[in-house]
């Protein structure tokens, strides 16, 4: 009898695992949710015990007068030098915390513990096992600082936080099994392009509108991107002889689409409730924890993960600078999200693709090729023209803000 590998189905019976698992969290939430809905729990305040504030935070909110976050008139205050130092530190700190999280993690599922001349050791492959211990680190640091801090309650549902929290553990799922079924130029086109996506889905789950120039910025970034990351890979790689199925098409498109919906779905909460960076990031991660430690559990390897943990130490270490290095991406993520939007943060992570190429050059005196530097400067371009094009839209918006002067009249006119 054929198995589920061996027809090719091998990746949706994963996916249905793994969802079933997350499924047994979300169905009854949602079954919760409605029943209090429907029983008027919280509008009957004579019924009020313990556990009333709790439902009321996880189903409705708080009341909307308590919501926190920066003002519109704050926000005009500040000016343009102070808002380019901030998103320069947010880019820095994006790409200084996952540049060093991408090469712990290739050091983690790619090379063994325990290696000696006699042994060959352990190699770990469980990656969800490494997304708990990313989060549950963030969720246990942004409770420490809420802690601290004692900010004023914010009004959205804490339900609201599943989504984006479900659609990032899917994202990465099926990021890490597209590699499998996709050749090398598809995965390039897919991560270069990243950028049109997020603004379909700004339309879907927020209703906005671009401009043409966005448009074109965005089509110029993911061909430069993918220029640069083509001519520079496929010299590199062995295994470029990957092809792509159809299986992995579907799993880019997953990819894709979760990635998307998640930095958008956190704009608009952002947007809609004035939240801070912190508050986003303890709720997403609570849900997340949630999500993937009862998958671990459901599916056995949890405890096999600790144990593997336990015996190499040097697998611990690595495990806590990997976790420390996701914690602080976190907080430059939300930062960048809340004050930027998504788009400019999607732009600032598939950048990031790039830079790590730069500086490998520059480490190791590698050489770019013409089609390269080519690639490098229309993406450059392409950031110029956004830069030019919004600034110039700000002072046109500025301009017919401002009040008409009156014609002065004259004692005819009066009279």
């Amino acid at each position: 009898m054929m198995t589920a590998d061996e027809s090719g189905l091998g990746w949706l019976f994963a996916f249905l695992k793994n969802f079933l698992g997350y499924a047994t969290i979300l169905i009854p939430g949602y079954l919760i949710i409605k029943y209090v809905r429907k029983s008027g729990y919280l509008e009957n305040a004579g019924q009020r015990g313990p556990w009333y504030n709790v439902v009321k935070v996880c189903v409705q909110g708080n009341d909307p007068d308590v919501v926190i976050g920066v003002t519109g008139k704050e926000e005009r205050a500040k000016s343009n030098l102070e808002k380019a130092v901030i998103l320069i530190i947010c880019a820095s700190g994006l790409q200084v915390s996952y540049l060093t999280w991408g090469v712990l993690q290739e050091r983690i599922m790619a090379h063994s513990y325990g290696e000696t001349d006699s042994d060959p050791g352990e190699t770990f492959t469980n990656s969800q096992f490494l997304v708990f211990v990313n989060r549950i680190l963030a969720f246990m640091t942004a409770a420490i600082v809420l802690w601290y801090q004692k900010p004023p309650k914010i009004a959205v549902p804490f339900y609201k936080y599943s989504y984006c929290s479900l659609s990032n553990i899917l994202s990465s799922w099926c990021q890490y099994e597209a590699l499998k079924f996709v050749s090398f130029p598809t995965q390039v086109l897919a991560k270069a392009s990243k950028v049109i996506p997020v603004m379909i889905m700004g339309k879907v789950v927020s209703g906005n509108v671009y401009e043409v120039y966005q448009y074109v910025t965005a089509l110029l970034i993911s061909a430069g991107m993918s220029l640069f990351l083509l001519t520079e890979g496929v010299n590199d790689r062995d295994d470029s002889t990957t092809e792509t199925t159809f299986a992995g098409l579907v799993m880019l498109v997953g990819y894709m689409s979760f990635d998307s919906f998640t930095s958008n779905w956190q704009g608009e909460l952002f947007k809609t409730y004035k939240m801070s960076s912190i508050q986003m990031m303890f709720g997403v991660n609570l849900f997340s924890c949630l999500f993937t430690v009862w998958s671990l559990i459901s599916q056995g390897s949890f405890y096999s993960s600790l144990l593997f943990m336990m015996k190499y130490q040097l697998f611990f270490l690595h495990c806590v600078i990997l976790s420390i290095c996701s914690a602080t991406g976190q907080l430059f993520i939300f930062q960048t999200i809340s004050r930027f939007g998504p788009i400019v943060f999607t732009i600032i992570m598939t950048l990031r693709q790039m830079f790590a190429i730069l500086l490998s050059c520059f480490i190791y005196s590698h050489e770019l090729s013409l089609l390269a530097w080519t690639g490098v400067f229309v993406v450059f371009c392409a950031l110029f023209l956004e830069i030019y094009c919004k600034d110039k839209m700000r002072r046109r918006a500025t301009q017919n803000s401002k009040p008409k002067p009156k014609s002065p009249e004259t004692k005819a006119t009066r009279l």
